[in-house]
Protein backbone atom coordinates (compact mmCIF):
# COMPACT_ATOMS: atom_id res chain seq x y z
CA UNK A 1 0.00 0.00 0.00
CA UNK A 2 2.81 2.49 0.85
CA UNK A 3 4.00 1.77 -2.78
CA UNK A 4 1.43 3.01 -4.62
CA UNK A 5 1.17 6.13 -2.58
CA UNK A 6 4.76 6.97 -3.33
CA UNK A 7 3.65 6.20 -7.22
CA UNK A 8 0.36 8.32 -7.03
CA UNK A 9 2.60 11.10 -5.82
CA UNK A 10 5.30 10.32 -7.89
CA UNK A 11 2.96 10.72 -10.91
CA UNK A 12 1.14 13.55 -9.76
CA UNK A 13 4.31 15.95 -9.54
CA UNK A 14 5.12 14.48 -13.31
CA UNK A 15 2.11 16.28 -14.36
CA UNK A 16 1.69 18.43 -12.22
CA UNK A 17 5.31 20.31 -12.36
CA UNK A 18 5.24 20.49 -16.34
CA UNK A 19 2.42 22.65 -16.16
CA UNK A 20 3.63 24.72 -13.12
CA UNK A 21 7.01 26.05 -14.21
CA UNK A 22 5.61 28.08 -17.49
CA UNK A 23 3.00 29.23 -15.71
CA UNK A 24 5.40 30.74 -12.98
CA UNK A 25 7.52 31.90 -15.84
CA UNK A 26 6.00 33.99 -17.75
CA UNK A 27 3.05 34.55 -15.47
CA UNK A 28 4.00 38.59 -15.13
CA UNK A 29 5.73 39.37 -18.62
CA UNK A 30 3.84 40.13 -21.62
CA UNK A 31 4.18 38.07 -24.77
CA UNK A 32 6.03 38.62 -28.12
CA UNK A 33 3.06 38.90 -30.72
CA UNK A 34 4.10 35.55 -32.41
CA UNK A 35 3.71 33.50 -29.43
CA UNK A 36 0.45 34.96 -28.57
CA UNK A 37 -0.94 34.24 -32.13
CA UNK A 38 0.28 30.52 -32.20
CA UNK A 39 -0.91 30.10 -28.69
CA UNK A 40 -4.56 31.21 -30.14
CA UNK A 41 -4.21 28.16 -32.12
CA UNK A 42 -3.53 25.55 -29.57
CA UNK A 43 -7.75 25.24 -28.49
CA UNK A 44 -8.51 24.33 -32.17
CA UNK A 45 -5.97 21.95 -33.06
CA UNK A 46 -6.48 19.79 -29.54
CA UNK A 47 -9.96 20.09 -30.39
CA UNK A 48 -9.31 18.83 -34.23
CA UNK A 49 -7.36 16.30 -32.49
CA UNK A 50 -9.46 14.64 -30.52
CA UNK A 51 -12.65 14.71 -32.89
CA UNK A 52 -11.48 14.12 -35.98
CA UNK A 53 -10.20 10.42 -35.22
CA UNK A 54 -13.63 9.39 -33.66
CA UNK A 55 -15.63 11.49 -36.38
CA UNK A 56 -13.46 9.54 -39.45
CA UNK A 57 -14.01 6.53 -37.77
CA UNK A 58 -17.47 6.58 -36.68
CA UNK A 59 -19.20 3.81 -38.95
CA UNK A 60 -16.26 1.74 -40.16
CA UNK A 61 -18.12 -0.50 -42.77
CA UNK A 62 -18.87 3.00 -44.46
CA UNK A 63 -16.32 4.92 -44.37
CA UNK A 64 -17.71 7.65 -46.94
CA UNK A 65 -20.77 8.41 -44.75
CA UNK A 66 -17.94 9.55 -41.80
CA UNK A 67 -16.42 11.47 -44.48
CA UNK A 68 -19.13 13.19 -46.05
CA UNK A 69 -20.84 14.10 -42.17
CA UNK A 70 -17.36 15.68 -40.88
CA UNK A 71 -17.28 17.24 -44.62
CA UNK A 72 -20.66 18.91 -43.81
CA UNK A 73 -19.65 20.05 -40.33
CA UNK A 74 -16.85 21.97 -41.82
CA UNK A 75 -18.08 23.52 -44.70
CA UNK A 76 -21.39 24.42 -42.47
CA UNK A 77 -19.53 25.81 -39.92
CA UNK A 78 -16.91 27.47 -41.68
CA UNK A 79 -19.66 29.42 -43.59
CA UNK A 80 -22.30 29.86 -41.40
CA UNK A 81 -21.19 29.06 -37.86
CA UNK A 82 -23.45 27.47 -35.33
CA UNK A 83 -23.43 24.79 -33.19
CA UNK A 84 -26.72 23.39 -33.26
CA UNK A 85 -27.58 22.89 -37.38
CA UNK A 86 -23.93 21.96 -37.92
CA UNK A 87 -24.62 18.72 -35.95
CA UNK A 88 -27.74 18.01 -37.04
CA UNK A 89 -27.12 17.95 -40.62
CA UNK A 90 -24.01 15.96 -40.40
CA UNK A 91 -26.09 13.78 -38.17
CA UNK A 92 -28.60 13.82 -41.50
CA UNK A 93 -25.87 13.47 -43.84
CA UNK A 94 -24.48 10.41 -42.76
CA UNK A 95 -27.89 9.02 -42.32
CA UNK A 96 -29.07 10.15 -45.48
CA UNK A 97 -25.78 8.48 -46.62
CA UNK A 98 -26.24 4.89 -44.65
CA UNK A 99 -30.04 4.68 -45.72
CA UNK A 100 -29.59 5.36 -49.81
CA UNK A 101 -25.59 4.60 -50.65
Amino acid sequence: MNNIMFIILGMMIATYLPRLVPFMLISGKPLPLKVKRFLEYVPYTALGALIIPGALGAVPERPVASVLGLGFAVAYSYLRGGIIVTVAGSIATVYLVLVYL
